[in-house]
């Protein structure tokens, strides 16, 4: 099997992985968007737009929420996709052991000391979300709640500066539409 074979035989061994773990999760949308769209758009947020073609990167993407939304393990997701991978999860995982105030400022502190890898997926999920946002509520969620969102968001992606101009640029596309700059 060739290099590009077995990277595509990973990837599309992680998306069905990723797919069975969130099978049955669905977004806060009006619509219930199956949970697993989140995850494949990160990744193709990284691909499409940013140009990052690293495998590990990629993976990481589409398993960054495993951990933390399902009964998934860090040790799994070594098992199958290797330590690389379940370091860069293991960065953009909260512990929801934390309140949900701690963990955001976590997020707010630990960014700007992530990994380069763990920043491209984060910079992608912050972008992925934030669009999300713009297209509608979340249902329960009110206006107040939604610019305390974007604010908290800002705040990550201020730490995570210089990592991808590209990303970068999208977001502060937002951030602007949104008054945040």
């Amino acid at each position: 099997m060739s290099s590009m074979e077995e990277s595509l035989k990973m990837y599309t061994k992680c998306v069905n992985f990723a797919a069975v773990k969130h099978k049955d999760q669905r977004r806060k949308d009006k619509d219930g968007t199956p949970y697993i769209n989140h995850p494949v758009g990160v990744a193709y947020i990284l691909t499409d737009e940013a140009g990052i073609w690293d495998l590990p990167v990629l993976l990481a993407a589409i398993l960054h929420d495993t951990v933390e939304d399902t009964e998934t393990t860090f040790e799994e997701i070594e098992e199958h996709f290797g330590t690389q991978v379940r370091n860069v999860v293991a960065e953009v995982t909260d512990d929801k052991t934390l309140p949900k105030d701690v963990r955001k400022a976590k997020q707010i502190e630990n960014a700007a000391k992530s990994s380069y890898e763990a920043r491209l997926v984060k910079l992608a999920d912050k972008l992925y979300n934030l669009r999300d946002l713009q297209r509608c509520l979340p249902v329960g969620w009110t206006d107040g709640r939604r610019k305390e969102y974007f604010r908290w968001a800002k705040a990550v992606v201020d730490n995570l500066r210089g990592t991808n101009a590209i990303l970068e640029e999208a977001l502060d596309v937002i951030f602007r539409c949104e008054k945040l700059i």
